[in-house]
């Protein structure tokens, strides 16, 4: 019986563990962000890290929340297509449970907005400001009316693409 030194063992290369190349977040929160501020656009509260719906306090430091930034910028988190006869035909009711996800989600978490919806002959588009928003009415859209949902975050992206299909 031959024993091997283990530093003479070959190990293979394992390629799921390359590190993901880091891609800056423009939209995430400064670290240097004062520790009370308040929004002037949306008059949200960030207060303890992280952005909530409260009365501004009047000592409040100015700071454009990233929801806001995003929106002035043009700049979505995530986009949304929904395609297909079915949506065609179902629209104004689709539409409805696509507000009603997002003005609950916004109630609960300030950065989660819808930014615009268009609709052509195509189908609809949806833009948000987080990637949350968007997951929650794409899954609550295929929960209630079926068809193909696909999720592609892409690879080292600070976009998320949601794609719904029903004919």
């Amino acid at each position: 019986m031959k024993f091997r030194a283990r530093s003479a063992m070959v190990r293979p290369a394992r390629w799921d563990h390359l590190p993901d190349e880091h891609v800056p977040d423009s939209y995430k929160q400064p670290d240097a962000a004062p520790a009370l501020a308040a929004c002037p656009v949306c008059h949200a509260v960030y207060l303890r890290g992280h952005w909530q719906w409260r009365v501004v306090p009047p000592d409040a430091a100015s700071l454009t929340c990233s929801a806001c930034h995003r929106t002035a910028d043009g700049v979505p988190a995530a986009r949304i297509a929904l395609e297909g006869e079915f949506e065609a035909a179902h629209r104004a009711e689709i539409l409805g449970l696509v507000r009603h996800r997002a003005q609950r989600l916004h109630r609960e978490h300030p950065m989660e907005r819808v930014m615009a919806i268009t609709s052509d002959e195509t189908g609809t588009a949806i833009t948000t400001t987080g990637m949350h928003v968007a997951r929650d009415i794409a899954t609550a859209i295929h929960h209630a009316y079926g068809g193909k949902l696909n999720f592609d975050y892409g690879h080292a992206e600070a976009e998320l693409r949601v794609r719904w299909h029903r004919t």
